[in-house]
């Protein structure tokens, strides 16, 4: 059995991949300097422009999607007479999917012949898109819902995200991190290196003094993890290219035969981390884990 498969735009697939690979994708809101915007997956967005709106003192914010759009979005395919199969980010991260719970339960007094598998990729950015990525992959070659889950069971616990952010009072903000957590670290220059645990929250694997040698170390760890060599690796930052090149050079370095993607952060997951955030989504045989989540 097939469905139709939905990702969203927390999983920072870029558009012209998302358009490659013929997937329909969930727009998140967005706000900064009181406009509201829907992420197009750096479509029509114009990244600089929104990280400088940050740096000049705008205070960007994320929104849930409400009820309704959830019902209107997952509609269109039961009255067409398709099952659907969402591939979506992190639950821990985020409560629109209680208003996504609210529409299905909706949706099942009007349509009760018709389901919704939601999977639950336990994270966040690329993380989650290139699950959802290989995921689009595997339907296009024909693969059944099932034979999708059975991959995407095994290949979560597989996908890897480091970064390390310029200004940890942007977590803060976000509730992403402790007021202390980030205060302490701004204090003492510190950087933390972050990644996304298991069960899909944010962890501190170490804290490093200065940020050129914390983007050496998450390379150190990358080349020393990095299994999964047929997928894409994916470096991506917040308007700080050069932080981006190095982390990709010095990859590239150790695994010459790495398909290296470059990549902006879009404005939902910039919103929670600020410019200057750079980090690797990349494929090995387990996520690690942290010393502490926040």
């Amino acid at each position: 059995m097939s469905s139709v498969l939905l990702i969203d735009a927390d999983g920072e697939l870029w558009y012209t991949r998302q358009e490659e690979l013929g997937v329909e994708c969930i727009s998140m809101p967005y706000t900064y300097n009181d406009n509201e915007y829907y992420y197009d997956l750096g479509k029509n967005t114009d990244l600089k422009k929104f990280y400088q709106a940050i740096r000049d003192g705008a205070i960007p914010k994320t929104m849930a999607l409400n009820p309704q759009e959830y019902y209107e979005i997952i509609e269109k395919h039961y009255a067409a007479g398709n099952d659907v199969l969402y591939v979506s980010f992190s639950h821990a991260m985020s409560g629109t999917f209680n208003h996504l719970n609210t529409a299905l339960n909706m949706l099942a007094e009007k349509y009760p012949d018709r389901k919704t598998t939601v999977f639950n990729t336990n994270s966040i950015s690329l993380g989650a898109g290139i699950q959802m990525e290989y995921a689009a992959e595997l339907k296009n070659k024909g693969a059944s819902d099932e034979e999708i889950l059975a991959f995407l069971k095994e290949f979560t616990n597989r996908s890897v995200v480091y970064f390390v952010v310029d200004d940890l009072m942007h977590l803060k903000r976000g509730g992403r991190l402790s007021g202390f957590a980030a205060f302490a670290g701004t204090l003492l220059s510190l950087k933390p290196i972050l990644t996304i645990d298991a069960e899909g929250k944010l962890g501190v694997l170490e804290k490093i003094a200065g940020k050129k040698k914390a983007i050496r170390s998450i390379a150190d760890k990358v080349n020393k993890t990095l299994t999964g060599l047929e997928y894409r690796v994916y470096v991506l930052d917040a308007d700080c290219p050069a932080d981006g090149d190095m982390l990709a050079d010095l990859i590239k370095q150790a695994h010459p035969d790495a398909n290296i993607i470059r990549q902006t952060i879009g404005p939902v997951i910039g919103a929670h981390c600020g410019p200057g955030t750079v980090g690797t989504v990349f494929i090995a045989d387990q996520r690690p884990i942290p010393l502490k989540a926040d």
